[in-house]
């Protein structure tokens, strides 16, 4: 919510500060607000580089609770340490700031407990053939229908940090989410979607500005956890098809680099790698620990140009390039990602077959303003595909496909105990998302319309010749509110969502024209409040 005002103050202010690409997040900007501040304010990021300054400082960080409910399905994504779930969910943070010079510790500790009720899954009726073919995915990642039996509740360190800071750059541990890429709404790589992981990391805080423009970037490496759930909520099916996990876990190192050139101030170019590796497939040579300075070429790693020889590393390497361009004068933004799993055995094969195991995302975001100078109208958009190209035709034997994005026969998919790192709305699906709104400030009331093709991968290979059968396609309608009110900040939405042929259901048997899907109603909502202790 805050970040998404900072971004809308980027596009609406002329004297905004541009610098910033917000492709790293989080930046240090949560206690910056103040009654009344509005678009129109020239200031961005100001606050925070005054108190920078100050060699010694101790705040108490913000209260934040967050509540959701979900009536007959898990619905929703982008919500850290929460789980899906169905029922109720409660969200507790809060915590402390310290500087000392150089040194500055967060203590911001979160809770969460989850009602985590049972509800209509994957159906165990379907033939072996379909079965096997989702525990496919489920054997090549971890994303979990339900977290366990009963009540769920966990208490993690959530979003703290300890760093030491000079200037631009950032070094320290850290169990905070980050978020990579220009996305709004979803990530390929890093997003808000599941919890922190413990990390080290090496990073800028703010833009690096040089003479060729201004860079942003991060190396991290970190560990991942298995959510060691089954993937069902059927203990017959789990027996008797999933993988069970090793217990090891995984060893995580990523880059990101960001370039916002001199000359074209107003565009931001990067990328990112990420490399995983269970742990005990992990070797103790340089390249061991920092694979992210490996060729992008198999035959280029090993001199015999073994391409099976590599794949017995185990390591699941994902690599995603992005783009943000701002347009001042129409108030405007357009971004996108696009990201290749895999790597490519050589350079004539990543020209030949760009689209392997790729997934891309794009958006927009547009301000009008109104006939009151504080009041903007707000459209943006994003779309975020997951779905396998038709390049699986060629390059697999049949019509089954390969491995979806966030999948990976021996890293078993990239997560955090059962939850993606970067999309969230489930393996090889799409979404269509798109919000109008009025602004002013903080202060927000839209809507938001929803179209989510869920696992696109899964439906083709298992029922892609079977015209009695139609996609599982979830359409919702949102009604968004956020509104501060001196130190509070209030932000909810109501989420009514229609699915058709929910999990692939037939209601009727027969000829294909009297085939009906099971087409339920269900309700999301969610109630976040925000209390800045002792704020401006």
């Amino acid at each position: 919510m805050i970040q998404e005002f900072l971004r809308r103050k980027q596009l609406a202010s002329p004297a905004a500060e541009r610098s910033y690409s917000f492709v790293l997040r989080p930046y240090e900007t949560s206690l910056t607000l103040k009654q009344g501040d509005s678009l129109s304010t020239d200031s961005f990021l100001g606050v925070n580089e005054i108190k920078n300054k100050q060699k010694i400082r101790f705040e108490f960080l913000p209260i934040n609770q967050k509540v959701t409910f979900n009536t007959k399905r898990p619905y929703g994504w982008g919500d850290g340490l929460m789980i899906p779930n169905v029922g109720l969910q409660y969200y507790l943070s809060t915590g402390i700031y310290s500087k000392l010079w150089i040194f500055h510790i967060q203590l911001q500790p979160e809770y969460i407990v989850a009602s985590n009720r049972q509800y209509q899954g994957f159906n165990s009726n379907f033939s072996e053939q379909i079965i096997k073919s989702k525990f496919r995915d489920y054997n090549t990642g971890d994303y979990p229908e339900r977290f366990g039996e009963g009540r769920y509740s966990r208490f993690w360190w959530g979003q703290s940090k300890l760093t030491v800071q000079a200037g631009a750059f950032e070094l320290g541990v850290a169990t905070q989410n980050i978020w990579w890429g220009p996305g709004q709404w979803n990530s390929l790589t890093f997003s808000y979607n599941a919890s922190g992981f413990p990390h080290l990391t090496i990073n800028t805080r703010r833009p690096a500005k040089t003479f060729l423009g201004n860079f942003e970037g991060q190396i991290l490496s970190g560990r991942l956890e298995n959510s060691m759930f089954s993937p069902t909520q059927d203990s017959e099916l789990n027996e008797q098809y999933f993988r069970g996990f090793t217990g090891d876990w995984r060893y995580l190192n990523a880059i990101l680099i960001s370039y916002n050139p001199k000359w074209i101030p107003s565009l931001y170019l990067g990328l990112n790698r990420t490399f995983q590796q269970y742990n005990l497939n992990r070797g103790n040579k340089f390249r061991d620990y920092f694979p992210i300075f490996d060729a992008f070429q198999k035959e280029k790693i090993f001199e015999n140009g073994n391409s099976a020889e590599f794949d017995n590393e185990g390591r699941d390497q994902q690599l995603v390039f992005f783009f943000r361009l701002l347009v001042p004068a129409a108030k405007m933004e357009i971004y996108g990602e696009y990201g290749r799993r895999d790597h490519n055995f050589n350079w004539r094969e990543a020209i030949l077959n760009p689209e392997h195991a790729r997934a891309f995302l794009f958006g927009f975001n547009k301000l009008i303003q109104t006939s009151h100078s504080n009041h903007w109208f707000q459209i943006r958009g994003e779309l975020t595909q997951q779905q396998e190209s038709v390049n699986r035709y060629i390059r697999y034997d049949g019509i089954t496909g390969g491995l979806s994005w966030g999948t990976h026969t021996r890293a078993r998919g990239f997560s955090e105990l059962g939850q993606p790192l970067g999309v969230g709305i489930g393996t090889g699906s799409n979404v269509q998302t798109l919000e109008l709104s009025l602004v002013e400030g903080i202060n927000k009331k839209g809507l938001l319309i929803e179209r989510l093709a869920n696992n696109q991968d899964f439906y083709y290979r298992a029922f892609g010749q079977n015209t009695h059968i139609k996609p599982w396609v979830d359409l919702s309608l949102g009604l968004l509110w956020d509104q501060q009110w001196n130190n509070l900040i209030f932000s909810g939405k109501a989420q009514f969502i229609k699915s058709y042929n929910y999990q692939w259901i037939q209601q009727t048997s027969g000829p294909a024209d009297l085939h009906k899907g099971h087409n339920p109603f269900a309700f999301y909502g969610t109630l976040n409040l925000i209390y800045r202790i002792g704020g401006n």
